[in-house]
């Protein structure tokens, strides 16, 4: 593939080990920078180069590709474009209780919504499986967990990464 006139390829699907995933194995030696990171959903995200142009491989599960698109592809596309990216995270209070967590940082599907008190609340889709799409398409926002974060009680403070909305 010639990419000499190209700011950047996206590709999705492909990326993870499954059959029909040959974009890790097509890329040349040396232009893969990572492939799989530690996020849920996610995981098999790649970067590298074709030539000098920049590659980013996003999983094919749409709700993986979802949430990289907004971690990853935004900001990317705004430094591109000569622009600086900034996400607009903030803190809620979740409304029930959630497990710990294990060494991926977490993006789950959540609503947000005003308190009685008018403190902003977040509730967490109740299946976070990433073929889950009905919870993509209920939720306007991630709760951002870190690699291990203990257990959360209702009440705790959350980060929050709010989901554009497309339409």
């Amino acid at each position: 593939m010639a990419s000499t006139n190209l700011d950047m390829v996206v590709t999705t699907g492909g990326a993870s080990v499954g059959n029909h995933d040959h974009i890790v194995n097509d890329l040349a030696d040396g232009a893969l920078d990572f492939w799989k990171i530690a996020m849920r959903p996610g995981k098999p995200l790649i970067w590298g180069k074709i030539g000098k142009t920049p590659l980013l491989g996003l999983p094919g599960n749409p709700v993986s590709t979802a949430v990289c698109a907004l971690v990853f592809l935004a900001p990317a596309i705004s430094k591109l474009g000569g622009g600086t990216y900034q996400q607009q995270i903030f803190s809620a209070t979740i409304t029930s209780d959630l497990p710990e967590n294990d060494q991926r940082q977490d993006y789950m599907r959540a609503s947000l919504e005003s308190g009685d008190d008018g403190l902003t609340m977040v509730r967490p889709a109740h299946r976070q499986d990433s073929s889950m799409m009905a919870t993509l398409a209920h939720a306007n926002a991630f709760i951002v967990r870190p690699p291990f974060d203990p257990s959360l009680t209702a009440g705790d403070t959350v980060t929050i990464l709010p989901m554009p909305r497309l339409f």
